[in-house]
């Protein structure tokens, strides 16, 4: 038993015939003949009987009918609220992002957002290994993940929208040697200690690639994937690191320096559930990330 079935025999109830069933419901006369018959088998007593030319109700028919009645607008209150809540722009919406990605959007996200009747956003760090962002587009509205220029596109089973891409710059002191030069290449940085992240991140292929590249193993130091702490610890004389230019935030003693002979770049692409935007909240939420990611790359 489904709406449509219990719609025919209300309809059935009240012009007394196949035929004026199919032309009110603009279907053939045989369609609404199968759903009836697939009504019936689902009942233990006849819903119809015949008086002349007519088809009419029986009395469990009758009351079937009517009961329908009641499915159709309880049915029709449930689509006029979902209607409502996702025309809504107000309302929760919930944001993940990786860790350098949260601090460059989420403040400018926060004040394009300020003011009244906005949707309000529900901020969370998420740092996980690429192949994992998309699991979080069960839990959240809206995903920042990363992803490098060569990696696999995300699944079919979300939607993805590039925010960035970002280059990947080497980060060292402001006094070291390589500081002088304006680029450097995977020769220049070979013989350095390296701050890198752990596997499962992408920035790690950037550094195989300059490893390849340069045609010697790479000294991986230190593992940290914190860009905040990777600085700290270049800073501190720990060694070289790839760090992301447009989302990290200057550090005095740091200079950062474009790399040659190596795609060493990253996408910033916010992901979700196709269903998700069907919310004009989340709507809106997405138009900001947009503009953020405009005034960051600027």
């Amino acid at each position: 038993m489904d709406e449509r079935q219990l719609r025919i025999l209300r309809e059935l109830g009240e012009l007394g015939s196949v035929t004026a069933v199919a032309e009110a419901l603009l279907v053939t006369p045989s369609a609404i003949s199968q759903q009836l018959r697939l009504l019936q088998r689902t009942i233990p007593v006849p819903l119809t009987e015949r008086q002349g030319r007519r088809l009419a109700l029986t009395d469990a028919g009758q009351a079937l009918a009517g009961a329908a009645a009641d499915v159709e607008t309880a049915l029709a209150r449930a689509r006029h609220s979902v209607e409502d809540f996702l025309g809504r722009p107000d309302g929760e919406v919930s944001v993940a992002a990786f860790h350098s990605a949260a601090t460059a959007f989420f403040p400018l996200l926060l004040r394009g957002l300020a003011g009244q009747g906005g949707p309000v956003p529900k901020l969370v760090d998420e740092d996980v290994p690429q192949e994992d962002f998309p699991r979080l587009t069960r839990e959240y509205d809206l995903v920042l993940a990363h992803r490098l220029d060569h990696a696999p596109p995300w699944p079919d089973t979300v939607t993805a929208t590039t925010l960035l891409r970002e280059p990947l710059d080497v980060a060292m002191p402001v006094d070291h040697p390589l500081a002088a030069k304006r680029r450097v290449t995977p020769r220049d940085v070979a013989d350095e200690p390296w701050i890198t992240v752990h596997e499962g991140f992408p920035v790690l292929a950037t550094i195989e690639a300059i490893a390849a590249a340069a045609g010697r193993h790479l000294q991986l130091a230190h593992r940290i994937n914190e860009f905040a702490v990777v600085a700290e610890v270049v800073a501190a004389g720990g060694g070289l690191a790839l760090m992301p230019r447009w989302t990290m935030r200057p550090h005095p003693a740091l200079v950062l320096r474009p790399l040659s002979g190596v795609q060493a770049r990253r996408h910033i692409d916010v992901i979700h559930r196709p269903e998700r935007t069907a919310r004009k909240a989340v709507r809106t939420v997405l138009t900001e990330l947009h503009n953020a990611a405009s005034t960051i790359r600027a």
